[in-house]
């Protein structure tokens, strides 16, 4: 599993022109499921999401979580990090999640996170989504997860 994380002070997703959903300072994810990915997989993920030092504490070093600062989280899903660009000139997709199994771990994933009484906002699964942010840095990161 991949989320590609992103601080930002301010992100938005929206579906057929609608605003969807909001977040104010706080972490945008891009959430990749793959084949071989489990629940077990996702709540490491989403814990280790939620305690990694990406916002800058008082002396200006990256020291303090999105939880340290109250921050909020926007989840969206993200079938394209799946992408096998290791060679040629267009993207594989044969480790990516089945929708089902992407569908239920994506939703896992937001309430392993929801658990924790974070501000959460989520995109909606599958769907076209238009997302808007300011990066705030810009501050961007890869973070995965594996058996």
């Amino acid at each position: 599993m991949k989320a590609l994380i992103q601080r930002v002070t301010e992100a938005s997703v929206a579906v057929d022109g609608e605003v969807i959903a909001e977040i104010g300072q706080g972490l945008l994810v891009l959430l990749g499921v793959e084949r071989d990915d489990s629940v077990a997989i996702a709540n490491r993920l989403a814990d280790r999401l939620l305690a990694y030092r990406v916002f800058s504490d008082d002396d200006g070093k990256m020291n303090l979580s999105v939880t340290d600062i109250s921050g909020s989280v926007l989840v969206v899903s993200q079938f394209t990090l799946a992408a096998d660009t290791g060679k040629g000139l267009r993207p594989g997709f044969s480790s990516a999640a089945s929708p089902a199994l992407a569908n239920e771990l994506y939703d896992n994933f937001l309430d392993r996170i929801r658990s924790r009484d974070i501000d959460l906002a989520s995109g909606k699964f599958a769907a076209d989504m238009k997302v808007s942010l300011i990066n705030d840095g810009p501050v961007t990161f890869m973070l995965e997860a594996r058996e």
